[in-house]
């Protein structure tokens, strides 16, 4: 179990939370099967209280950038700081026998409930159905660079865990509910040795009482330091929203409305950041059956033989698909999420999809 808290600077709720639950496990004498680490992500940028010095560290782990970041010289504080974290989690990882788990600890500037995000593979959801909180799909296909997905697509089992609010120590409390239950879901405690465990259960069934339990991202607002972006005041997350409210202004457009009646999530009130707000819509469980029957069926080997889909080369050898918007019109990214493809590029009338790795099975090694 890989833990990171702190990848941005300005969110030390979760290094705070890591060292709780060591000091526990050290005194307390819990057994343990496996592994725990707990890593700093930003260590510079932590010091001084800051988001990231002089990039953001959770979008730099694009696949290009890490072909060439061993030899990599910018002048970049956080160009260290990746190679750094990356050195820390290849010793992690090196001669352990897997499976892997990998928790991003984050919080937000905006208040709400704790919530985990995962990339939609159904070894994800198994590890997060044992959380009693807000599971987010499709978070990381509105993001480019995240350090979850640089380790989903490495094998890892994934989940990033959205604390609360940067300041709150209820934030803290909540990232140290998580990390106990991510030991548990995981089989490397057993709640009867550790009644943390179960605190822990109960504490984060509190929290979000009432909430769906599931929620897909369906709309990503993104801002440039330009813009002139401002939220409204007043936004949590999960609030509901109306279609047509205005939740924020800018220098150009005014206004800002959300699109449809949707829940948002992460709306900004820090300086900086490029993620004004996210907008998510409610899922039926029942939607997540059906989809786990498709994937297991393997139906997406036969996509190809939609009208207006066809297959291309992806991105770094990965298998991708081609989709003509003005052929294919109905329901095309539910469709495709429900057999575990994610979206990564639009052009117009035209978009690409790769199918999601290591969905059904994990891989025999971790390559890093």
């Amino acid at each position: 179990m890989l833990c990171v808290g702190g990848i941005h600077g300005n969110e030390p709720a979760g290094v705070k939370a890591l060292q709780r639950v060591f000091d526990y496990l050290k005194k307390n004498e819990i057994p343990m099967r496996g592994t725990l680490v707990g890593l700093s992500g930003n260590i510079r940028a932590l010091e001084v209280g800051a988001r990231f010095i002089d990039r953001d560290l959770n979008r730099a782990w694009k696949p290009m950038r890490m072909e060439k970041l061993d030899i990599l010289n910018d002048g970049c504080a956080e160009t260290l700081e990746q190679r750094e974290l990356l050195g820390a989690i290849r010793d992690a990882v090196n001669g352990q026998q897997g499976p892997f788990f990998f928790m991003d600890l984050h919080t937000s500037s905006a208040e709400g409930e704790p919530f985990a995000c995962i990339g939609d593979t159904l070894r994800n959801r198994r590890f997060a159905r044992s959380f009693r909180v807000p599971i987010i799909l499709g978070l990381e296909e509105q993001l480019e660079g995240a350090l979850l997905e640089h380790l989903n697509n490495a094998g890892m089992i994934t989940m990033g865990f959205e604390g609360g609010q940067h300041d709150a120590e209820s934030s803290i409390d909540n990232h140290e509910a998580a990390v106990w239950r991510a030991l548990a879901g995981a089989r490397c405690i057993r709640e009867r040795d550790c009644p943390k465990a179960k605190e822990a259960d109960q504490l984060l069934r509190k929290s979000c009482n009432g909430l769906p339990q599931w929620l897909g991202v369906r709309y990503r607002h993104a801002v440039t330091a330009k813009d002139g972006f401002a939220m409204r005041p007043g936004y949590r997350n999960f609030r509901q929203l109306q279609a047509g409210e205005v939740v924020a202004d800018d220098s150009e457009r005014g206004g800002i409305p959300a699109n449809y009646k949707a829940r948002i999530l992460l709306p900004l009130y820090q300086g900086k950041g490029t993620d004004g707000f996210f907008l998510a819509l409610d899922i039926h469980p029942a939607w997540l059956a059906i989809s786990r029957w498709m994937r297991r069926l393997r139906l997406d080997r036969l996509v190809h033989f939609l009208p207006g889909v066809r297959r291309v080369q992806g991105g770094h050898g990965q298998k991708a698909l081609h989709i003509d918007r003005r052929v294919a019109r109905w329901f095309l990214i539910e469709i495709f999420h429900l057999l575990g493809f994610r979206k990564r590029r639009i052009h117009g009338e035209h978009f690409l999809v790769e199918r999601r790795k290591f969905d059904l099975k994990g891989p025999p090694r971790i390559k890093l």
